[in-house]
């Protein structure tokens, strides 16, 4: 198992160093520039681009640019704030949106999960109609329409929570906006665990528990869900990053000061560093969760493991 973790790890660490040489070309090839101020000429603009090594090769910028990450360091921002280093920009935005898409995770796959489990054990039934419907909503209605009827219902109406977000009310301003993100994720899951529970439920191994006496929470959770779980963290992990990173509506809605409304700001004017910088983390956040559920494949099922090391022979 160890063997195998290492090797996945230093994959995903290569990976990275590609995107992140992707990314340094990428920006490179965008029209405009970081400096676009219409006062300065082009004698003022060069001597910027030489302060800030913009002048030097790409391929030196990269080598230069990882060295400094290394150390923690992601640059400076350029236009958003001039000169205030990325890591500073970052610091302040990213945990809300991790704890916000944290929350929408969690509320998305216990209630995703219990919705598919309920669904399946009565199947065919009103129950199992009901269940469908609700994750059929979820699926079709955009995260922002939820945002919006949460916002009126429970914020302006009831007054049960703020409208808005804010620092002082960490937690109870972070609740709808986590709900109105969870719902596709909740759907997802729903109708994932209720498929894969149904197919698990009819195969001939259960039947052979059944007969050994096996009945009720032992067979559901000890065999049924363990065998059904596999597919259904494949559909979550993807998801979990782009709750993490958060919904640029959903933040404008609820006023989340989060990494969304950043990156589309720093897009807009041609921020290189800090567009840089965000999609890396993207990236590392990206692949940290493919790595984890890569591992937990192998823990879930010790076979996959033992087939990709026969398939790597």
């Amino acid at each position: 198992m160890k063997k195998y973790a290492l090797k996945r790890i230093l994959l995903s660490l290569f990976t990275l160093l590609v995107i992140l040489l992707v990314l340094f070309i990428l920006m490179q090839l965008m029209p405009g520039s970081p400096f676009n101020d219409e006062k300065l000429n082009a004698e003022q603009k060069a001597n910027l681009y030489a302060k800030y090594g913009l002048d030097q090769p790409v391929i030196v910028q990269f080598f230069r640019y990882v060295g400094h990450m290394l150390t923690g360091d992601f640059g400076v921002s350029y236009n958003i704030s001039k000169n205030t280093p990325i890591s500073q920009l970052i610091q302040t935005r990213l945990p809300i949106s991790i704890g916000i898409g944290g929350m929408a995770v969690a509320i998305g796959a216990i209630v995703g999960l219990v919705l598919g489990i309920i669904s399946a054990i009565w199947h065919d039934t009103f129950v199992d109609t009901i269940a469908t419907i609700i994750s059929v909503i979820g699926v079709s209605v955009p995260s922002y329409v939820f945002a919006l009827a949460l916002s009126y219902s429970f914020g302006f109406r009831l007054r049960w929570f703020p409208m808005l977000f804010t620092a002082k009310q960490m937690f109870s301003s972070s609740v709808l906006p986590s709900i109105a993100l969870s719902m596709f994720t909740m759907a997802s899951i729903a109708r994932f665990t209720r498929s894969e529970m149904l197919e698990v439920l009819g195969s001939e191994y259960m039947l052979l528990a059944e007969s050994k006496g096996l009945s009720g929470p032992a067979l559901i959770f000890r065999h049924a869900l363990r065998n059904a779980l596999i597919p259904i963290i494949t559909v979550l992990a993807p998801l979990i990053v782009d709750l993490m990173t958060g919904s640029l509506v959903v933040e404008k809605i609820f006023a989340i000061p989060g990494v969304g409304s950043l990156l589309v700001t720093a897009i807009q004017s041609n921020d290189y560093n800090v567009v840089i910088a965000l999609s890396f983390i993207y990236s590392a956040m990206y692949i940290g969760i493919m790595l984890i559920v890569d591992i937990l494949y192998g823990i879930i099922d010790p076979r996959i493991r033992l087939a990709k090391k026969e398939g790597a022979a």
